[in-house]
């Protein structure tokens, strides 16, 4: 069963919180970012940046990675937009 990370399009201007839930995830799934990385078709290096909060996700990567790890993302606007 997929799990779901929900953000606001607010809240997705920080870093930190993607990439502290792609690690929680990661983990879970007895994942070394090295085999993350492999599985997603990106650098070990964007994958311990993006934990991190030290690089923007790139959309079609990060969908990529949360493919991978299972979860999906779901947006939401709390401007009610």
């Amino acid at each position: 069963m997929r799990e779901q990370i929900t953000y606001s399009f607010v809240s997705l201007r920080s870093c930190d919180q993607i990439g502290e839930a792609i690690r929680r995830f990661r983990k879970l799934r007895g994942l070394t970012q090295q085999q993350l990385a492999d599985k997603a078709g990106c650098s070990i290096m964007y994958v311990s940046n993006l934990e991190r909060g030290k690089t923007t996700a790139e959309l079609g990567i990060a969908l990529r990675i949360l493919d991978e790890l299972e979860v999906d993302l779901t947006l939401t606007d709390r401007r009610g937009v």
